[in-house]
């Protein structure tokens, strides 16, 4: 008979003598605000770290247990960190990188004279980098996190490491892009308890490696491309810029209309439905409907007639239009002489035609002698399409143009519209429209545009074109 309790004291013994895997040795190149952080905080997870620079004053400070730059915690955790030997500074990068298994790139990329990205420290710290690598026996993971371009990753540090190394990557190292999250003057809060952490990596051994890395703090980290990774880190930088300037620009028109700005984004911040979440932060087709475009209107108007400047606001109609502008130079661009479109409404589940952004697109398409075949399951030639008229007669010429003529463009069937066209415009996601443009891209080959990414995974055929994927 089976001891139950001898079984998982086996058991038990057998899970504590299985070995753990000894905590990868880091070096941490460029010593400034991420580099100095990340050099404190890996220590205190554990880590052997490393830190280089080129700048003699941030490797004495680094090893002296001195903070090189103001910020909370940051000069206890170095100081324990060099007192228990965890911790030490160089300016030998190539030395730094064979005495350690993973190394963590945070040098400058400052602004190139053009308004790019200045590629030099990353070269430099690459030409080091591969100097160690190439007498460093064993697998080494090169980690970028610079803010840099997508493709840098790959296509500027990656080809100077195996030119100069003779190393090969994915055989003898692996490559990964880990942006930083850091706000500074609360960074050592933020590394322990990051908003997200994000690893795009060439291998699985070179993920795995971050992950364990990072277990302590965060245990389901966000695994995806270098390229993906790489641009995360300038749209969320780029987000957080233009939340700065449309408060800012709310607070403006607010004081020129003698309200309280902080009231009223106050209020604005409280709706986590729409205001603050993830609804409408998906690339898709241009806004459309009764209120976006008016009110955008209406607020450019109310501050040019204050005297306020709002460029930001201002110009989201011109944003909103060049996303219009995209799908008609795809329509276009498909030589097709007669195209379906399938949703005419400016969104599903309504029969909403004002200001809808297909309508421009249909309106020009016509003007250049293209034939136009629509379906949209709302609207049939019974919809009292007149009665929009009047709300719209100043805001939305595609209306406009087109109302005398939209009943006799309507097709009752969608798998007609798709079968007697030579291309296909998809505005609204429904699973009856995803399988008529599947079987019209595979079997009919007709050219499809996709301004609403009717699938998760893009067809991966040459008649499939999305507007912003």
């Amino acid at each position: 008979m089976l001891d139950i309790a001898a079984f998982d004291r086996a058991r038990a013994g057998l899970v504590a003598a299985q070995p753990v895997p000894p905590k990868a040795a880091i070096s941490v190149v460029g010593l400034g605000y991420v580099g100095a952080v990340s050099t404190a905080c890996l220590s205190s997870l554990g880590h052997e770290v490393v830190g280089v620079d080129i700048d003699l004053a941030k490797v004495a400070d680094i090893a002296a247990g001195r903070a090189p730059i103001h910020e909370r915690d940051l000069g206890s955790l170095l100081q324990q960190g060099v007192c228990k030997g965890l911790i030490t500074a160089t300016d030998d990068l190539a030395g730094a990188v064979r005495d350690t298994d993973v190394t963590f790139v945070s040098v400058g990329t400052p602004t190139a004279p053009d308004g790019g990205c200045d590629y030099r420290f990353i070269e430099a710290a690459a030409r080091s980098m591969a100097e160690g690598l190439k007498v460093k026996p064993g697998f080494h993971v090169f980690v970028m996190r610079c803010s840099i371009p997508p493709g840098t990753t790959m296509k500027v540090m990656t080809p100077i490491l195996e030119e100069l190394s003779g190393k090969k990557l994915g055989m003898d190292f692996g490559v990964a892009f880990n942006p930083e999250f850091l706000r500074e003057g609360v960074a050592v809060a933020d590394f322990y308890a990051p908003p997200k952490t994000v690893i795009g990596a060439t291998c699985d051994q070179t993920a795995d490696v971050l992950r364990r890395i990072y277990a302590p703090v965060d245990e389901a980290p966000i695994l995806t491309s270098i390229e993906t990774a790489e641009m995360v880190k300038y749209v969320d930088n780029v987000w957080h810029a233009t939340k700065v300037c449309f408060a800012n620009e709310v607070g403006r028109l607010a004081k020129s209309l003698e309200v309280d700005s902080h009231a009223v984004m106050d209020v604005f911040c409280r709706d986590t439905k729409l205001n603050l979440s993830p609804y409408y932060l998906k690339p898709g087709f241009a806004y459309g409907g009764s209120c976006l475009p008016k009110e955008v209107r209406a607020v450019a108007h109310i501050a040019k007639a204050q005297g306020v400047c709002l460029p930001m606001i201002e110009n989201l109609g011109a944003s909103n239009r060049a996303q219009i502008d995209s799908a008609i130079r795809l329509a276009r661009d498909t030589g097709a002489r007669r195209i379906g479109i399938l949703g005419l409404a400016f969104k599903p589940g309504t029969d909403d035609l004002r200001e809808s952004p297909i309508l421009e697109v249909i309106a020009a398409l016509r003007a250049e002698g293209i034939e136009i075949l629509i379906h949209d399951p709302a609207i049939t030639r019974d919809t009292a399409i007149e009665s929009q008229l009047g709300y719209v007669r100043h805001g939305s010429p595609g209306l406009a143009a087109l109302a005398g003529e939209l009943r006799g463009l309507l097709v009752d069937d969608p798998r007609e519209v798709a079968r007697r066209s030579d291309a296909i415009i998809v505005t609204q996601r429904n699973l009856v429209y995803s399988e008529i443009v599947q079987m019209a891209s595979e079997d009919l080959q007709t050219p499809i545009i996709d301004v609403v990414r009717l699938y998760d995974e893009c067809p991966k055929t040459a008649t499939y074109r999305g507007i912003g994927w």
